[in-house]
Protein backbone atom coordinates (compact mmCIF):
# COMPACT_ATOMS: atom_id res chain seq x y z
CA UNK A 1 0.00 0.00 0.00
CA UNK A 2 1.59 4.01 -1.12
CA UNK A 3 2.10 5.69 1.74
CA UNK A 4 -0.55 8.11 0.29
CA UNK A 5 -3.08 5.56 0.80
CA UNK A 6 -2.19 4.73 4.47
CA UNK A 7 -2.29 8.71 4.85
CA UNK A 8 -5.37 9.14 3.29
CA UNK A 9 -6.87 10.84 6.03
CA UNK A 10 -3.72 13.08 6.79
CA UNK A 11 -0.18 13.73 6.19
CA UNK A 12 1.20 11.61 3.29
CA UNK A 13 3.51 9.48 6.12
CA UNK A 14 1.16 9.26 8.72
CA UNK A 15 0.64 5.66 10.54
CA UNK A 16 -3.08 4.61 10.23
CA UNK A 17 -5.13 5.30 13.63
CA UNK A 18 -7.46 2.62 14.39
CA UNK A 19 -10.19 1.72 16.83
CA UNK A 20 -11.24 -1.76 17.92
CA UNK A 21 -14.85 -2.09 18.68
CA UNK A 22 -15.66 -5.18 20.25
CA UNK A 23 -18.10 -6.00 23.35
CA UNK A 24 -15.89 -9.22 24.41
CA UNK A 25 -12.86 -8.17 26.06
CA UNK A 26 -11.09 -12.01 25.19
CA UNK A 27 -11.64 -10.99 21.21
CA UNK A 28 -10.94 -7.07 21.54
CA UNK A 29 -7.95 -7.18 23.44
CA UNK A 30 -6.01 -10.19 21.50
CA UNK A 31 -7.03 -8.32 18.42
CA UNK A 32 -5.86 -5.25 19.47
CA UNK A 33 -2.54 -5.99 20.14
CA UNK A 34 -1.74 -8.16 16.81
CA UNK A 35 -3.23 -5.67 15.00
CA UNK A 36 -0.61 -3.02 17.02
CA UNK A 37 2.41 -5.02 15.37
CA UNK A 38 1.72 -4.03 11.83
CA UNK A 39 4.40 -1.21 11.20
CA UNK A 40 1.66 0.78 9.64
CA UNK A 41 -1.15 0.87 12.24
CA UNK A 42 -1.43 2.76 15.44
CA UNK A 43 -4.38 1.21 17.64
CA UNK A 44 -5.29 4.04 19.68
CA UNK A 45 -8.56 2.09 21.64
CA UNK A 46 -10.51 -0.64 22.13
CA UNK A 47 -14.06 -0.04 22.87
CA UNK A 48 -16.38 -2.02 24.43
CA UNK A 49 -19.39 -0.35 22.75
CA UNK A 50 -20.55 2.04 20.43
CA UNK A 51 -20.95 4.68 23.03
CA UNK A 52 -16.74 4.26 24.19
CA UNK A 53 -16.53 4.70 19.90
CA UNK A 54 -17.87 7.95 19.72
CA UNK A 55 -16.03 9.10 22.65
CA UNK A 56 -12.62 7.73 21.26
CA UNK A 57 -13.08 9.14 17.73
CA UNK A 58 -13.91 13.13 19.81
CA UNK A 59 -10.44 12.81 21.31
CA UNK A 60 -8.25 12.68 18.34
CA UNK A 61 -8.08 11.64 14.78
CA UNK A 62 -8.93 7.97 13.63
CA UNK A 63 -8.77 6.34 10.54
CA UNK A 64 -10.81 3.35 10.85
CA UNK A 65 -12.64 1.94 13.31
CA UNK A 66 -12.87 -1.91 13.50
CA UNK A 67 -16.42 -2.29 14.22
CA UNK A 68 -17.90 -5.40 16.18
CA UNK A 69 -22.41 -5.57 15.05
CA UNK A 70 -23.85 -6.73 18.65
CA UNK A 71 -22.80 -4.71 21.92
CA UNK A 72 -24.42 -3.70 24.57
CA UNK A 73 -25.32 0.36 24.93
CA UNK A 74 -24.99 1.18 21.22
CA UNK A 75 -24.51 -1.26 18.79
CA UNK A 76 -22.14 -1.33 15.64
CA UNK A 77 -25.65 -0.37 13.54
CA UNK A 78 -26.05 1.96 15.17
CA UNK A 79 -22.21 3.78 15.49
CA UNK A 80 -21.60 3.07 11.98
CA UNK A 81 -24.73 5.72 11.36
CA UNK A 82 -23.75 8.20 13.88
CA UNK A 83 -19.96 8.13 12.44
CA UNK A 84 -21.44 8.34 9.09
CA UNK A 85 -23.34 11.57 10.34
CA UNK A 86 -20.84 13.17 12.44
CA UNK A 87 -17.24 12.00 11.74
CA UNK A 88 -17.45 11.02 7.92
CA UNK A 89 -13.69 10.89 7.37
CA UNK A 90 -13.46 7.83 9.74
CA UNK A 91 -14.19 4.39 7.41
CA UNK A 92 -15.79 1.30 9.32
CA UNK A 93 -14.91 -1.98 8.64
CA UNK A 94 -17.49 -4.33 10.08
CA UNK A 95 -15.91 -7.23 12.00
CA UNK A 96 -18.44 -9.46 13.03
CA UNK A 97 -19.84 -13.18 13.37
CA UNK A 98 -23.05 -12.34 11.66
CA UNK A 99 -23.34 -12.70 7.90
CA UNK A 100 -27.12 -12.68 6.90
CA UNK A 101 -29.16 -10.41 4.66
CA UNK A 102 -30.14 -8.20 7.52
CA UNK A 103 -26.95 -7.62 8.93
CA UNK A 104 -24.96 -7.22 6.10
CA UNK A 105 -27.16 -4.47 4.69
CA UNK A 106 -27.82 -2.65 7.10
CA UNK A 107 -24.15 -2.16 7.94
CA UNK A 108 -23.40 -1.19 4.33
CA UNK A 109 -26.55 1.19 4.25
CA UNK A 110 -25.42 2.85 7.64
CA UNK A 111 -22.24 3.40 5.76
CA UNK A 112 -19.59 0.72 6.33
CA UNK A 113 -17.27 0.54 3.63
CA UNK A 114 -15.99 -3.21 4.41
CA UNK A 115 -17.28 -6.28 6.06
CA UNK A 116 -15.63 -9.34 7.06
CA UNK A 117 -16.61 -12.39 9.17
CA UNK A 118 -14.91 -13.40 12.31
CA UNK A 119 -13.26 -16.33 10.12
CA UNK A 120 -11.25 -13.38 8.51
CA UNK A 121 -7.32 -13.91 8.95
CA UNK A 122 -5.30 -11.32 10.52
CA UNK A 123 -3.96 -10.46 6.34
CA UNK A 124 -7.42 -10.17 5.39
CA UNK A 125 -8.64 -7.90 8.16
CA UNK A 126 -5.40 -5.43 7.40
CA UNK A 127 -5.78 -5.36 3.90
CA UNK A 128 -9.55 -4.27 4.55
CA UNK A 129 -8.25 -1.67 6.81
CA UNK A 130 -5.74 0.04 4.78
CA UNK A 131 -8.39 -0.10 2.18
CA UNK A 132 -11.35 1.47 4.13
CA UNK A 133 -8.83 4.26 4.95
CA UNK A 134 -7.72 4.61 1.00
CA UNK A 135 -11.69 5.01 0.62
CA UNK A 136 -12.46 1.51 -0.72
CA UNK A 137 -14.50 -1.42 -0.29
CA UNK A 138 -13.46 -4.87 1.02
CA UNK A 139 -16.30 -7.70 1.33
CA UNK A 140 -15.09 -11.27 2.07
CA UNK A 141 -16.16 -14.22 0.08
CA UNK A 142 -19.15 -15.04 2.28
CA UNK A 143 -20.53 -11.95 2.67
CA UNK A 144 -20.10 -11.04 -1.38
CA UNK A 145 -22.00 -14.38 -1.74
CA UNK A 146 -24.50 -14.01 0.62
CA UNK A 147 -25.15 -10.62 -1.14
CA UNK A 148 -25.66 -12.14 -4.61
CA UNK A 149 -27.76 -14.67 -3.47
CA UNK A 150 -29.86 -12.34 -2.30
CA UNK A 151 -30.02 -10.57 -5.66
CA UNK A 152 -30.63 -13.81 -7.85
CA UNK A 153 -32.75 -15.53 -5.37
CA UNK A 154 -36.86 -16.14 -5.59
CA UNK A 155 -37.31 -12.70 -5.33
CA UNK A 156 -38.47 -10.93 -8.33
CA UNK A 157 -35.65 -10.18 -10.69
CA UNK A 158 -34.97 -6.42 -10.01
CA UNK A 159 -35.55 -3.89 -12.99
CA UNK A 160 -33.08 -2.83 -15.25
CA UNK A 161 -31.57 0.45 -15.22
CA UNK A 162 -32.99 3.07 -16.69
CA UNK A 163 -31.61 4.12 -20.27
CA UNK A 164 -32.00 8.11 -19.30
CA UNK A 165 -29.71 7.42 -16.13
CA UNK A 166 -26.60 9.56 -16.69
CA UNK A 167 -22.48 8.04 -16.75
CA UNK A 168 -22.30 10.20 -13.46
CA UNK A 169 -25.66 8.59 -12.04
CA UNK A 170 -24.37 5.47 -12.61
CA UNK A 171 -20.82 6.21 -10.85
CA UNK A 172 -22.37 6.89 -8.10
CA UNK A 173 -24.87 4.06 -7.90
CA UNK A 174 -21.87 1.52 -8.20
CA UNK A 175 -20.08 3.39 -4.88
CA UNK A 176 -22.88 2.97 -2.92
CA UNK A 177 -22.85 -1.01 -4.40
CA UNK A 178 -19.42 -0.82 -2.70
CA UNK A 179 -20.82 0.58 0.72
CA UNK A 180 -19.32 3.69 0.19
CA UNK A 181 -20.66 6.74 2.09
CA UNK A 182 -22.25 10.53 0.80
CA UNK A 183 -18.47 12.29 1.80
CA UNK A 184 -16.31 9.51 0.45
CA UNK A 185 -18.01 8.73 -2.86
CA UNK A 186 -17.56 12.72 -3.27
CA UNK A 187 -13.60 12.29 -2.43
CA UNK A 188 -13.37 9.61 -4.96
CA UNK A 189 -15.47 11.53 -7.69
CA UNK A 190 -13.66 15.10 -7.13
CA UNK A 191 -17.38 16.70 -6.32
CA UNK A 192 -19.00 17.94 -3.34
CA UNK A 193 -21.26 15.86 -0.83
CA UNK A 194 -24.25 18.06 -2.00
CA UNK A 195 -23.43 17.21 -6.33
CA UNK A 196 -23.33 13.19 -4.97
CA UNK A 197 -26.82 13.86 -2.53
CA UNK A 198 -28.37 15.53 -6.09
CA UNK A 199 -27.12 12.53 -8.41
CA UNK A 200 -28.59 10.00 -5.51
CA UNK A 201 -32.13 11.76 -5.53
CA UNK A 202 -32.23 11.95 -9.07
CA UNK A 203 -30.86 7.93 -9.77
CA UNK A 204 -33.21 7.40 -6.91
CA UNK A 205 -36.46 9.09 -8.69
CA UNK A 206 -35.36 7.42 -12.18
CA UNK A 207 -34.96 3.83 -11.33
CA UNK A 208 -37.63 3.71 -8.90
CA UNK A 209 -34.86 3.00 -5.76
CA UNK A 210 -36.49 2.98 -2.38
CA UNK A 211 -33.43 3.68 0.02
CA UNK A 212 -29.92 2.90 0.51
CA UNK A 213 -30.12 -1.09 0.92
CA UNK A 214 -32.76 -0.92 -2.46
CA UNK A 215 -29.23 0.80 -3.89
CA UNK A 216 -26.93 -1.65 -3.11
CA UNK A 217 -29.14 -4.79 -4.33
CA UNK A 218 -30.00 -3.08 -7.38
CA UNK A 219 -26.10 -1.84 -7.82
CA UNK A 220 -25.27 -5.98 -7.56
CA UNK A 221 -28.01 -7.06 -9.43
CA UNK A 222 -26.75 -5.01 -12.61
CA UNK A 223 -23.19 -5.80 -12.32
CA UNK A 224 -21.97 -2.54 -11.14
CA UNK A 225 -20.59 -3.51 -7.76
Amino acid sequence: MSEQAAGAQGTPSERLRVVVADDQAAVREPLAAVLGLAEDIDVVAAAADGTEVLAAVATGPVHVVLMDLRMPVMDGIDTTRRLAQEHPEVAVVVLTTFADDESILAALSAGARGYLTKNAGRQDILRAIRAAAAGQSVLDREVQDRLLATVRGSAPPAQPLPADMTPREREVLALIGQGLPNRAIAEKLFISEATVKTHINNLFAKAHIRDRADAVRRALAAGLA
